[in-house]
């Protein structure tokens, strides 16, 4: 309870600018103001127009980016995405918020990905590998911010997705978010913290083997990989959750 009673007066203002910042660029995007390909502007142009931090920007950016919006590309910038077209499905993300729900996220994950891992096996491309790994080195860099290491994950099982070549793959996992991933539900820092290292190891550990197979295009493994990745993040979510204690989930 005292942390569910700090957490309020620490962040709140924070998050209220981002969420804005990214519901006005997501409009903008989804309205055509910023087309396909566009480039956004600069972090500090967006600073000085929405008299936003630095901050801000980079966590709205992230969000846009796990929302498969946008794609930033070092050096140069970051564009607008070809945005998919509208659909009813929906999971609303503030409606996964006991450890009954989050499990059963996991396993519809679980139901979904696998296969996606198994036909991105044959169907990826060279482009869709360079993404892959663009994520995971950005992922295991260990010097990103959690938003962007969030991002970089569902980066990563979002271009498996395309690389199905099936857009409802691709569209169902728009549509859960960057919400689904297991880092993104934890409702405190103090379980991510604990053992950060062992935990990052074998996270990434998981997410290379899931790699190596789909470059091998060895679907069998690939499915095995992504089964044991989720499988695992289920259980050191049930875990994370029981060791924060029962009063940290919403009834």
């Amino acid at each position: 309870m005292d942390k569910q009673s700090v957490q309020p007066s620490v962040r709140p203002k924070h998050r209220s600018l981002a969420e804005n910042l990214v519901a006005e660029l997501s409009r903008r995007i989804h309205d055509g103001e910023l087309e396909c390909a566009a480039k956004l502007p600069s972090e500090s142009e967006v600073m000085k127009e929405h008299g936003v931090s630095r901050t801000v920007v980079r966590e709205a950016i992230s969000r846009l980016q796990a929302a498969g919006l946008v794609e930033t590309r070092h050096g140069i910038g970051t564009f607008v995405c070809d945005v998919p077209g509208p659909s009813g499905f929906r999971i609303d993300p503030e409606s996964i918020v006991t450890l009954h729900d989050v499990l059963a996220v996991l396993e519809l994950r679980i139901s979904l990905e696998v296969e996606a891992a198994g036909l991105a096996c044959a169907r990826r491309t060279d482009e869709h590998l360079q993404v892959m790994r663009d994520s995971l080195d950005l992922l295991n860099s260990r010097v990103v911010s959690v938003n962007y290491a969030v991002a970089a994950d569902f980066r990563f099982h979002q271009q498996i997705a395309l690389a199905t070549g099936n857009r409802y793959f691709t569209d169902i996992m728009l549509h859960l978010g960057v919400s689904i991933l297991p880092r993104a539900r934890l409702h405190s820092t103090r379980v991510a913290n604990d053992r950060t290292e062992p935990y990052l190891e074998r996270l990434s550990r998981e997410h290379e083997d899931i790699y190596q197979a789909i470059l091998r295009r060895d679907a069998d493994a690939a499915r095995a990989a992504m089964r044991l990745h989720l499988s695992n993040s289920r259980e050191r979510m049930r875990r994370a959750y029981e060791a924060l204690g029962a009063h940290t989930l919403e009834n």
